[in-house]
């Protein structure tokens, strides 16, 4: 398994855009094969999820709302940081480097972590994911007691809710590749208690330093 660490973005400061920005909507778009309709979608209807393919822009890693928020927090508290991450209907989307899908589940696999992590649905080329609207309806609460590493204290399981938590910002975000994430993934499930907990023990992996 390759090392992560030449992909590290610059900075790991946590992001502060509660919204896509002109830039982010681009990079969105370019995902589709008519993205200037995409842009016409969105203009006409600002406050709805849209639908857009994966694996040419960006690659989605959808996890558990738990699971998925402490592999976010993991990737931003002990670096090197996350792409843009949005919750939807329970649970939570990482955009990832196109290809991640397919190779993450193989990692997983090949580390002996598969059964030690909860159930990932990885969308890759060929497959289409739901965003969230551009831009929020209501700004959502910073939790300031949570450190710069830390998202807001929001609760990413509420139903019927799409939103952004690291929205994208820029026409070409950093994004995490599979072995980042597979970094993530392990962390994660070291922290959790119970049975993943106790699975993950049994599972050490020799590439990866524990924190």
């Amino acid at each position: 398994m390759s090392d992560w660490l030449p992909e590290t973005p610059r900075t790991l400061a946590f992001p502060t855009a509660a919204y896509v920005t002109l830039a982010g909507a681009d990079w969105l778009a370019s995902a589709s094969p008519h993205p200037d309709e995409m842009h016409t979608l969105w203009a006409t209807r600002p406050a709805a999820p849209s639908v857009l393919p994966c694996g040419t822009a960006f690659d989605v890693i959808n996890a558990p709302a738990l699971f998925g928020r402490r592999m976010v927090d993991r990737l931003w508290s002990d670096g090197p940081g996350s792409g843009p991450v949005a919750a939807h209907r329970g649970r939570i989307l990482l955009f990832a480097a196109p290809g991640t899908a397919q190779r993450l589940p193989a990692l997983l696999v090949w580390e002996e972590w598969a059964t030690a992590v909860p159930p990932l649905l990885c969308h890759g080329s060929g497959d289409a994911v739901t965003v969230p609207p551009l831009h929020p309806r209501q700004s959502p609460a910073v939790d300031r007691t949570a450190g710069a590493g830390a998202p807001a204290d929001e609760d990413p399981a509420a139903p019927s809710v799409s939103r952004w938590l690291v929205a994208p910002d820029v026409r070409n975000p950093w994004l995490p590749g599979p072995d980042v994430l597979l970094w993530a993934c392990v962390r994660a499930a070291r922290s959790m208690t119970g049975p993943v907990h106790e699975a993950a023990a049994q599972h050490p992996v020799s590439m990866l330093t524990a924190g």
